[in-house]
């Protein structure tokens, strides 16, 4: 993509003309294009995606870039920090930090990280691990633990370091899951420290889990234009 298809892609995507001529102004687009950007695999660095990303806060640690997979979308001042790599069809909500300076963050396909959520980690302890169909609530903290497929993390909950939290489960809001717990499969957790609540039955997986993961894919979509 060229320089001045950029900036009219900046605005068919609903960017402010403030927003348009200070990018012009500063040279900004030029200058990030004019940079040579390796690709790793199905994942591309930051400087090809969608446009609108521009506004997010997108930044290496030690000369390592955050990737992306295909048709994700980053909110305008959502936080995407270092070792970061992300598959397909996620998104990253308004305040949101995904912060991979301390060690790696791994997230797989359709996982929503929504808004104010914080995705970090342990320097020289412990990475943080995300499965595909995952959705962290607003102003949820994922600190250095293992989230595998097909999860909700509620509003406000904790997860905290060298956790594992299975397949199939729901976190309740406000639940704070300690260090090095195991949260098994197809139960639902909620309190201090997280404990079982009640058995997690298909009907409350698909309508918690599944489908709020297809639903934020849509939602992404809408702010892309890709999909009304």
């Amino acid at each position: 993509m060229e320089y001045k298809d950029c900036v009219q892609t900046a605005k068919n995507s609903n960017i402010s003309k403030f927003n348009v001529r200070a990018w012009n102004k500063l040279n900004i687009i030029k200058t990030i294009f004019g940079q040579s950007i390796s690709t790793n695999g199905n994942h591309s660095s930051f400087f090809t995606l969608h446009f609108s990303r521009y506004m997010s806060i997108i930044r290496p640690v030690h000369n390592i870039y955050p990737a992306f997979g295909r048709n994700c979308f980053l909110a305008d001042n959502a936080v995407v920090i270092g070792d970061v790599i992300m598959g397909d069809d996620c998104s990253v909500w308004w305040s949101a930090v995904v912060r991979g300076d301390v060690n790696a963050i791994r997230i797989g396909d359709r996982v929503n990280i929504q808004d104010g959520a914080v995705i970090h980690c342990t320097f020289e302890k412990s990475q943080t691990i995300i499965g595909n169909d995952v959705s962290i609530g607003h102003n949820a903290i994922v600190h250095g633990c293992t989230i595998e497929d097909e999860v909700l993390i509620g509003m406000g909950a904790i997860v905290m370091d060298l956790a594992v939290v299975q397949k199939h489960v729901i976190v309740a809001a406000g639940a704070v899951v300690l260090e090095n717990s195991i949260l098994e499969s197809g139960w639902i957790y909620g309190g201090t420290p997280a404990k079982k609540i009640k058995e997690l039955d298909p009907e409350n997986r698909q309508f918690f889990i599944t489908r709020t993961a297809a639903n934020y894919v849509k939602y992404g979509n809408w702010f892309m234009g890709s999909e009304k």
